[in-house]
């Protein structure tokens, strides 16, 4: 016959601190991760940006201007139009593509009008990507916008 097997201290402490230990190491690798991936700050001095943040808000608010972001076939179109629903052509595009969590595959594509959008070569790989831009209005308004990239297969 088999002696029953007793469940002693040392093993309770064992279990113990092998659940603990399982937990800590998901935690610690999960932090790592977060820290490894953050793109870094916005702003650089966020109370100067906050007192001018009402202004520019509504400075680009009065431009009444929509923008939608579409890829397919290895090409990025950026739409840019009016309250009618015209399109609108800026003084000037600085755009930048790239994922939300991440900037190690942020591009800066070099957008055309082609008379109704802007259009770039950009070949997208699969996933949730945006378009961080700044457009200047005829006017010298700035408009700054993080748009969805909205990616057609």
């Amino acid at each position: 016959m088999k002696a029953e097997k007793q469940l002693t201290g040392r093993h309770v402490l064992m279990i113990f601190v092998g659940a603990f230990g399982v937990i800590i190491g998901v935690n610690l690798v999960l932090a790592w991760s977060a820290v490894a991936t953050f793109p870094g700050l916005e702003v650089k001095n966020s109370y100067v940006a906050s007192q001018q943040f009402d202004a520019r808000k509504a400075a680009q608010e009065a431009l009444r201007w929509t923008v939608r972001a579409d890829a397919a076939e290895g090409e990025v179109v950026l739409s840019i139009t009016d309250e009618q629903g015209q399109p609108v052509r800026v003084g000037g595009l600085d755009a930048v593509i790239g994922r939300a969590t991440h900037v190690a595959d942020d591009i800066r594509p070099e957008f055309i009008f082609d008379g109704t959008s802007y259009v770039a070569p950009v070949t997208l790989a699969d996933g949730n990507w945006n378009i961080r831009m700044t457009a200047l209005a005829e006017d010298g308004t700035q408009f700054t916008q993080r748009v969805i990239l909205h990616v057609i297969r």
